[in-house]
Order: C-alpha cells, then structure tokens, then sequence
C-alpha cells in the first residue's frame, strides 16, 4: 500500500493545479466531482464523511482560487450545486487521469465478482483502521 500510494503522489501535477497548494482532503473532493459529477454540499459531505461546514470550507476556499462555482439547483433554487469550472477541469482531469487510468487497467481483468470482492477488501481495511484508531 505504501509503495502504491508513493506512485500515485509521483503523478505530474499540473502547473495551474500545483500552485493552488491543495491538500489530500481537496484531492478526494475534486475526484468525487469529476467522476461522480455536480452534487450539492451535503451530498459530498456524506460522500466524504465529513461535516457540511467541513465540506462548505473547502468548497468556499476552492471557489475563490477559481476550481469550484455553486450555481443555483435548477428545478430547486433553495438548493446550490458545486461543480468544477470549466476553466479548471482539463487540468484537474488531467491530474487525475493517471490514477483513474491505472484503476481501469488493473481492474479490468476481473469478473464483476471478483471486482466487489476487490471493493469489499478495501472497505473493510478501511474499517479496521477505524477501528485501530479509536
């Protein structure tokens, strides 16, 4: 794992994408909007089990530096939905192309099976290490 996370690290970054001075948590946030898409702030914050003030920060901090916009929900506009610009997403998909290139390649020689077994491993490390935290 260790070994694995190091490659990742060692992916080029962009430019425009490293002079922003991101951290790991906005890392997981831009990847859950660009695979997943727009979304609202609580839905991301349960996606990243975080709070939505947590979520709101950051979306907040990502806005000014010109990443994120909030627009209006269009069939709700009580409702704000965070997205990435247009101007930012060739190179925060470009950044982030390399891992999910990687993820495609090593998974896809596996049954859909064998693929959840994969997926179920990984959430249960993940919760043992909750576990071992507490």
């Amino acid at each position: 794992m260790p070994r694995m996370v190091g490659r990742a690290k060692r992916l080029p970054v962009p430019e425009s994408v490293r002079s922003l001075e991101l951290s790991p948590r906005h890392l997981s946030l831009l990847a859950l909007l660009l695979f997943d898409g727009p979304a609202t702030v609580n839905e991301l914050a349960a996606r990243l089990e975080v709070a939505p003030t947590t979520v709101s920060l950051m979306v907040g901090d990502l806005s000014r530096k010109g990443v994120l916009e909030r627009r209006e929900d269009e069939h709700d506009r009580r409702r704000r939905i965070v997205s990435i610009t247009e101007a930012m997403r060739p190179e925060i998909e470009e950044w982030l192309a390399g891992s999910a290139a990687a993820w495609r390649t090593a998974l896809a020689p596996l049954t859909a099976e064998q693929r959840r077994v994969f997926v179920d491993t990984l959430l249960a490390y993940e919760r043992a290490l909750d576990s071992a935290a507490r």
